[in-house]
């Protein structure tokens, strides 16, 4: 009997780099290095974009300048999805403020990271989101939900599938339709998260799943795979590998945009993006920011770049 692999044709990849990457480099970024770095990501064919946080700059010094981020750059992203991470109303009221049309709230899975993270147990924090909620439908703004540590918390261990349930459940019935599961600390396995994907879409058929990998242990793209075999079409990545959690001990960038890009593509799975691009925005990061990076395709170069021809001089050993 064959198994015949289901994937789906195409996919969307949403760079988290300029807020997941940036928020995790110590020295402050200048601003216009962060434009210059936006506008070179929107030229690779990237369809989804999330550009900042509006978190309270004592929280993250690294985002200070998100309004001016946005607001440099914001109409020049035509054809782009453009959403930002916010904690609170506030952060709410600013993101749109500054010309945001997609907002993603923030929540973990656990008590022990939220206390971490937002200083409220995962009921409190969920419970404070409704004020987003409300605000949003006012404005006519689309509003995604998170789930940070959905498949593993350094403090508490693997996540059971339940809690999971329980969080989605009320993001459902506050009008959610689009959810990110991170795995922040990069401790998913491949069948765990093509198990747990099958339960919440049988749970809850109306919500679309976004995948935010790490790659601390090398699982990103096996991961991958398996949301894929699950239907799952929304990714995040981060160009040249940058990320990581400041409350999750360990954790290492995301997956990287090139690496994820080359992958599908290698597949016949069509993500919009131009990898030479992609390389090249990569490698611009890297000299920009002054950071190594964590990327395949930095190192190898892809699949495509490779070729049989022998060396010059060199001959076939005939036996």
């Amino acid at each position: 009997m064959v198994n015949i692999l289901a994937l789906p044709e195409q996919v969307t990849i949403c760079e988290v780099a300029p807020r997941d990457g940036f928020q995790s480099i110590q020295e402050f970024i200048p601003t216009e290095d962060k434009v210059k770095i936006i506008r070179k990501l929107a030229r690779t064919g990237i369809s989804s974009l999330e550009i900042t946080s509006f978190v309270h700059p004592r929280a993250i010094p690294q985002l200070k300048d998100a309004e001016e981020v946005v607001r440099t750059v914001i109409d020049e992203l035509e054809g782009v999805d453009v959403r930002a991470l916010v904690p609170n109303l506030r952060g709410a009221e600013r993101a749109v403020g500054a010309g945001v049309r997609k907002l993603k709230t923030m929540l973990s899975a656990t008590d022990s990271h939220s206390l971490s993270n937002a200083n409220a147990t995962v009921a409190d924090a969920q419970d404070k989101q409704s004020p987003i909620f409300e605000f949003a439908a006012k404005e006519n703004i689309a509003v995604m939900g998170s789930i940070s540590v959905a498949f593993g918390c350094s403090f508490e261990g693997i996540v059971p599938t339940e809690r999971l349930i329980e969080i989605v459940r009320r993001y459902e019935a506050a009008g959610v339709r689009e959810i990110s599961l991170a795995d922040t600390t990069g401790m998913a396995q491949p069948k765990q998260v093509y198990d747990v994907l099958g339960v919440l879409q049988a749970e809850f058929p109306h919500i679309d799943y976004s995948m935010h990998f790490h790659n601390t242990r090398g699982m990103a793209l096996a991961n991958t795979l398996a949301a894929l075999q699950q239907g799952v079409t929304l990714y995040d990545s981060s160009i040249a590998g940058l990320g990581g959690c400041p409350y999750a001990p360990g954790a290492t960038g995301n997956v990287s945009t090139e690496d994820l890009a080359h992958m599908l593509e290698e597949m016949g799975i069509k993500t919009g993006t131009n990898l030479n691009a992609l390389i090249s925005a990569a490698k611009d990061v890297r000299n920009i920011i002054g950071v190594p990076g964590d990327s395949y395709m930095l190192a190898a170069g892809p699949s495509s770049s490779l070729h049989e021809e022998l060396p010059s001089g060199q001959q076939k050993v005939e036996e």
